[in-house]
């Protein structure tokens, strides 16, 4: 998945669940500009702040390696 895919996922649940970015980063302890630049597919999350974000909005992170 490319940072880009990650933001419009992210973006589009944050949506689904009617949370501002303002709260989102609140409640996952990120800075609401980091927060914005990884749904605009400007940044790539680290694991720690993807972890985060999904734990927040309840999805989970899957790793494959081939």
């Amino acid at each position: 998945m490319l940072a880009k895919d990650i933001g419009i996922a992210l973006k589009n649940r944050r949506k689904e669940l009617r949370i501002t970015q303002g709260h989102l980063a609140e409640l996952s302890g990120i800075s609401i500009n980091t927060l914005y630049k990884i749904e605009r597919g400007q940044a790539n999350p680290s694991l720690n702040v993807l972890g985060k974000l999904t734990e927040v909005m309840g999805l989970e992170v899957k790793i494959e390696l081939g």
